[in-house]
């Protein structure tokens, strides 16, 4: 065998297994998974978004929440920003008081909403809409963009630079006290994935986590601040608050049930209507 012949036979080998179906991966290939975390709505992608009809649009909370936000600019012209660059408070209320988006803090009253940083969706989605590049900022007053005046007429547009901008662009570690790692965020498409397959039924939260992690083991090495246990336990409650609490519920994917109004309790997961209708998972190809 020549050097040539040997260096095919050494590509067939790694080719086979790339694309070889793991356990791990719940059926999928290495080659599957690379698209799965790194082109995740992609053409080559197990995964891709589906488009819904009017009403379930109106099912999505980040969404509408959004809307609201870019339509309230839009009858304003512009908005006042305060010193620190934030919504004054008056917008920040009137925004929060839709009930798209509801805060555990604020709903308990251990919050009172005095200023935008009091709100964590009223600030993500300000935040979300200058990275999206719909806002932008000039002598202290925050505008709409023609990109905004255009996209916010089409909700399918709208609602995937949404999940596309807070799954790439947007830090998941910002809201939370777990250290700035990548649990949860890297690879949520796999998160999707698990869904679509056990999600019909009523699951432990730790359920997800426990096969993420396994999928995923590196992200075990990531560091936890010193506060946390260097341990599985952090990681998966890392993993839960980020994926489930903090993003997929966000967009109506998912239904919570808590076993209790503690920040720690026990959650079960189950995928929504919606989930089915807006994500569309293709099995592991050979």
């Amino acid at each position: 065998m020549d050097l040539n012949d040997l260096q095919k036979h050494l590509n067939n080998i790694m080719n086979e297994q790339n694309n070889r179906s793991f356990p791990k991966f719940e059926g999928y290939s290495p080659t599957e998974m690379h698209q799965v975390i790194d082109f995740t709505f992609d053409s080559g992608s197990p995964i891709s978004l589906q488009k819904l009809s009017d009403n379930d649009y109106k099912k999505v909370p980040m969404l509408n929440q959004m809307k609201y936000f870019l339509n309230l600019m839009m009858e304003k012209g512009e908005i006042k920003l305060t010193a620190k660059g934030f919504l004054p408070t008056k917008i920040v209320k009137d925004i929060y008081d839709q009930g798209y988006l509801e805060e555990d803090f604020i709903k308990s009253g251990l919050y009172q909403l005095y200023k935008e940083s009091d709100s964590m969706t009223v600030n993500l989605t300000r935040i979300l809409a200058k990275m999206m590049g719909l806002t932008k900022k000039r002598n202290g007053k925050l505008s709409l963009t023609k990109k905004a005046e255009t996209i916010i007429k089409d909700d399918y547009k709208l609602l995937v630079l949404i999940l596309t901008t807070i799954t790439s662009k947007f830090n998941w570690a910002y809201y939370d006290r777990y250290g700035d790692n990548r649990i949860g965020q890297l690879g949520f498409g796999f998160s999707l994935i698990l869904l679509n397959k056990y999600g019909s039924t009523k699951r432990h939260h730790l359920f997800y986590a426990d096969k993420y992690l396994e999928a995923f083991p590196h992200l075990l090495e990531q560091e936890l601040p010193d506060k946390y246990p260097a341990d599985k336990t952090s990681s998966s409650s890392c993993y839960s608050l980020r994926t489930f609490d903090r993003f997929l519920d966000y967009f109506g994917l998912i239904k919570i049930e808590k076993a209790d109004a503690s920040w720690n309790a026990d959650k079960y997961i189950m995928k929504t209507e919606l989930f089915d209708k807006l994500i569309k998972i293709r099995p592991h190809t050979t």
